[in-house]
C-alpha cells in the first residue's frame, strides 16, 4: 500500500463511520485528526456530504386513535380544535337553558291539574245495604271490599262510605257512640284498615262521613256530662227547666227537626239538653274550645288512618245562639202552644250563627296539615242544604283567601219535585250562577234520605238524569243502585221494628241487587235487614252487564266519554236552549273544534230545532251516545232534532266558532277551571 492510499484510508472510514454511526459513537480516527487544523476545517464537508439534510426534519404528526395525554394536549391546543370545541359547549349550554326555559313557560302556562275528587265520579254507599259478607243480613265493610271491582268498572275512583261509627243505630248511626270505633255490625277496626288498604291498592280514594254536631246518648262523653264530672260537665247544651208532674216547662219553643221540643229533661242531671235531632242525639257544646278539640282529634285519628276526606254532616247545626230567645213563627197567627213541626219555625237562631263558619275553616286547617304530601290532597265536602237561601249554601266554599270546604255537597236536584226541562235548567242554573269565580260545582239526584230517581220521576228518566250528572261540568255523585235503576222498595215491606225505632225513611236503603240469586246476590244468609225489591230477576248488576241497551251500560260509556273528552272533562258549558220538556247545553274546549251537545228530555215527546238558536251549528251533528243504543253513530238534522220522553242524546260535531265566543251566549256559559287546547304541541294552557 502507497503512502497516498494509507493516508487516504482513515478519511474514508471517518466518512462511512460518520454515515454508518450518525455521530453517536466516536471514530478513533476522527480523534487522532483532532488537533489537525486542516481536518477540522474539512470535517464540515464530510458530514455536509454524508447527510441526507430531509433526514434531521421531525415528521408531521396526525392524531390517531389512543394518543397519549401529552399528544392529545398538544392537538387541543390548535385554533381548529379549540373553536370547535368552544362551539359545541356554547350550543349545549343554550340549549340547556332554553330547555329550562321552555320547562318553566309549560308549568306556568299549565292549568291546575284536577283533583282526584274533581277528575272522578263520587260512589255514595250506604255500608248497610251493600253487601253481606258474613249472612247475617246487614251489609258490612268487608262486603265492600268483595265488590271493589264492580266500582272499578263503573270508571269510578272514589268511594263515600256513610257512617259506620260505633253507634245504637238510631238514626241509621248518625248518633255515634265511639267515634274511634267500627260498629260491630260492620266488622272491626282491622276489617276497616283491609277494606283502606284494598281501596288505595286499586287507584281508588276514600271519604267518610263525620257528624260532629252531637252525639249518641250511650257515648261516654255524654254519660260524665249528665254526671257533671271534670270538664265534661258542659260538653252538651244543658239548661234548667220546671217539671212538674208529667209536663215540663222547656226554656223556649225551638223545635227539633223531627218535631216536638228540642229539649229534653234528663232525670240524672235534673235539667234539660239540647237536641236537634232525635232526644237520643244530643247536641254537643261547640262554644266550648275542649268540644272543638275533641272533633279535631277525631280528624286526625281518621286521616292517620289514611282516610282520603270527609263529608261533615249537619254543620248547620253546630252553633245555637246563647240568648235562647223564641225562634220566630211562620204563622204568626197560629197558636204558639200548637207549634210542634220544624217547619212552622224560622231557625234564626239555631241554625248557621255567627261563628259556625270559623269552626268549619278550622276544621279545613286540620285537614291541611295531612294534605303536605304530594298527591295526598284531603277532601272537604260539607252539606250546607240551605233550600232557601243559595247565597247561605255558598258561603262554604270559603272565601277568596280563606277556603273552606272544596264544596258543599249540592241538594238542588234532589229536592227538586217537578221534572221537567225547566226545572232541570233553573236547578242547574241556580247553582252556576250563584258559585264563586274558580270553585268546582258538583251534583247529585239520590242520597239514602230521598226517594230514588225511578220512584220520583218514573222508569224511564234514570238514564237521562245519569247523562245529565256524568255530562255537566262538575263532579257528579251516584248513590248505590241509581246506575241499574233502582227502585224503592214499598213501604209496607219495611218491618215496623225499623219505622218505630228511626225517625228516617228506608225505601231507598233497600239491598244493592247484585244477580238475580236469592237475596239478589246480597246475602247468603237466610234473609236481609230490608227486604230486596222484587224486580232483582231483571233489574240487577249482572244482567244488565250483558244487555248492551241496559242502564248500567249507559252509565259506564258515559263515565268513559267524561274521563277521556276533554271538553266535558273541563271545558266550557252553554245553555242553548230549554223548554217545558228539553234542556240542551253544548261542552267545549278553547283550542279545539269538537263540540258536544245535550240534547235531554225531561218532559214529553219533543222536537226543535237548534240551527235556528244557534248559528254557527252545523246542518248534521253525529249521536255520540244515546239513552236508546241502537240510536248511536247515526246523523242528526240539527234544523230538527226529535226526542221521546226520557230520552238523552250527546251530539257530536265541529265548528269555528264556539258558542260561549258569540255574544248572545255570554251570560249563559261558564267555566271553573279554565284550559285551552294546543293542538301544535298537545297540550292545555291558560291563557287563551
Amino acid at each position: 500500500m502507497g503512502d497516498e492510499e494509507a493516508k487516504s484510508l482513515p478519511m474514508e472510514l471517518s466518512e462511512k463511520g460518520g454515515v454508518e454511526n450518525n455521530g453517536f459513537v466516536q471514530n478513533e480516527a476522527f480523534d487522532d485528526k483532532e488537533t489537525d487544523t486542516s481536518s477540522q476545517e474539512e470535517m464540515p464537508k464530510t458530514c455536509i456530504i454524508g447527510v441526507n439534510p430531509e433526514a434531521t426534519e421531525e415528521p408531521v404528526l396526525e392524531p390517531y386513535a389512543g394518543m397519549p395525554k401529552e399528544v392529545l394536549l398538544k392537538f387541543s391546543s390548535q385554533a381548529r380544535y379549540r373553536v370547535t370545541r368552544e362551539i359545541l359547549f356554547w350550543l349545549i349550554i343554550t340549549a340547556a337553558v332554553v330547555l329550562v326555559c321552555a320547562t318553566i313557560a309549560i308549568i306556568a302556562l299549565s292549568p291546575k291539574c284536577l283533583d282526584w275528587w274533581q277528575a272522578s265520579p263520587i260512589y255514595q254507599i250506604y255500608p248497610r245495604s251493600f253487601k253481606d259478607s258474613d249472612m247475617d243480613g246487614n251489609g258490612d265493610l268487608k262486603g265492600i271490599q268483595e265488590k271493589l271491582d264492580h266500582i272499578v268498572n263503573l270508571n269510578i275512583k272514589t268511594i263515600w262510605i256513610t257512617s259506620f261509627y260505633k253507634s245504637p243505630l238510631k238514626d241509621l248511626g248518625y248518633g255515634a257512640e265511639d267515634f274511634y270505633d267500627i260498629d260491630p255490625m260492620f266488622g272491626s277496626m282491622s276489617d276497616f284498615e283491609n277494606l283502606l288498604a284494598a281501596i288505595h291498592d286499586r287507584g281508588l280514594k276514600v271519604i267518610m262521613d263525620l257528624i260532629p254536631n252531637h252525639t249518641s246518648d250511650k257515648h261516654q262523653w255524654f254519660q260524665l256530662s249528665r254526671n257533671r264530672t271534670g270538664k265534661y260537665t258542659d260538653y252538651y247544651i244543658w239548661q234548667d227547666c220546671m217539671q212538674a208532674g208529667a209536663a215540663i216547662a222547656v226554656p223556649n219553643n225551638w223545635v227539633s227537626v223531627y218535631g216536638n221540643s228540642s229539649w229534653q229533661f234528663d232525670d240524672v242531671r235534673k235539667q234539660c239538653y239540647f237536641h236537634q235531632f232525635g232526644k237520643e242525639q244530643p247536641d254537643l257544646n261547640f262554644r266550648n274550645l275542649a268540644v272543638q278539640q275533641e272533633i279535631h282529634d277525631i280528624i286526625k285519628f281518621w286521616l292517620g288512618k289514611g282516610v282520603d276526606g270527609f263529608s261533615f254532616v249537619a254543620v248547620k247545626f253546630l252553633l245555637e245562639a246563647t240568648h235562647l230567645r223564641n225562634e220566630p213563627q211562620v204563622n204568626k197567627s197560629q197558636n204558639s202552644e200548637s207549634i210542634t213541626a220544624y217547619s212552622e219555625l224560622y231557625h234564626d237562631y239555631t241554625t248557621t250563627q255567627v261563628g259556625m263558619h270559623d269552626i268549619i275553616r278550622s276544621f279545613r286547617e286540620t285537614m291541611d296539615q295531612y294534605s303536605r304530601e304530594p298527591g295526598r290532597y284531603r277532601f272537604m265536602g260539607s252539606d250546607g242544604d240551605e233550600k232557601e237561601d243559595i247565597g247561605a249554601t255558598m258561603m262554604y266554599y270559603g272565601t277568596t283567601f280563606v277556603q273552606e270546604a272544596d264544596f258543599p255537597f249540592n241538594f238542588y236536584l234532589i229536592n227538586m219535585n217537578n221534572l221537567s226541562g225547566n226545572s232541570i235548567f233553573e236547578a242547574v242554573n241556580l247553582w252556576m250562577q250563584n258559585m264563586p269565580k274558580g270553585k268546582w260545582p258538583n251534583w247529585a239526584a239520590g242520597s239514602p234520605n230521598t226517594a230514588r230517581i225511578s220512584s220520583r220521576f218514573g222508569k224511564e228518566y234514570v238514564s237521562v238524569i245519569n247523562m245529565l250528572l256524568l255530562t255537566l261540568p262538575g263532579t257528579p255523585i251516584t248513590y248505590y243502585g241509581e246506575e241499574i235503576g233502582m227502585e224503592n222498595i214499598a213501604s209496607e215491606n219495611v218491618s215496623e221494628e225499623y219505622i218505630n225505632s228511626d225517625p228516617v225513611t228506608f225505601p231507598e236503603k233497600s239491598p244493592m241487587q247484585w244477580d238475580g240469586q236469592v237475596n239478589a246476590g246480597f246475602t247468603e244468609g237466610t234473609s236481609s235487614w230490608l227486604p230486596v225489591n222484587p224486580d232483582y230477576q231483571s233489574v240487577n248488576v249482572e244482567v244488565q252487564m250483558t244487555w248492551s241497551n241496559s242502564t248500567l251500560s249507559l252509565y259506564r260509556e258515559l263515565t268513559s266519554l267524561r274521563n277521556n273528552e276533554l271538553p266535558i272533562h273541563r271545558g266550557w258549558m252553554c245553555y242553548v236552549w230549554n223548554d217545558s220538556n228539553v234542556f240542551v247545553y253544548v261542552r267545549e274546549l278553547d283550542g279545539l273544534d269538537r263540540v258536544f251537545m245535550m240534547v235531554l228530555n225531561f218532559g214529553l215527546e219533543s222536537t226543535i230545532d237548534m240551527q235556528a238558536t244557534v248559528p254557527s251549528l252545523p246542518s248534521v251533528a253525529t249521536i255520540r251516545l244515546s239513552t236508546n243504543f241502537s240510536n248511536t253513530g247515526k246523523a242528526v238534522n240539527t234544523n230538527t232534532i226529535k226526542t221521546e220522553a226520557g230520552e238523552g242524546l250527546v251530539l257530536e260535531y265541529k265548528t269555528g266558532k264556539l258558542v260561549h265566543t258569540m255574544e248572545a251566549f255570554q251570560d249563559n256559559c261558564f267555566v271553573a277551571e279554565k284550559a285551552c287546547y294546543s293542538s301544535a304541541f298537545n297540550l292545555l294552557y291558560v291563557n287563551c
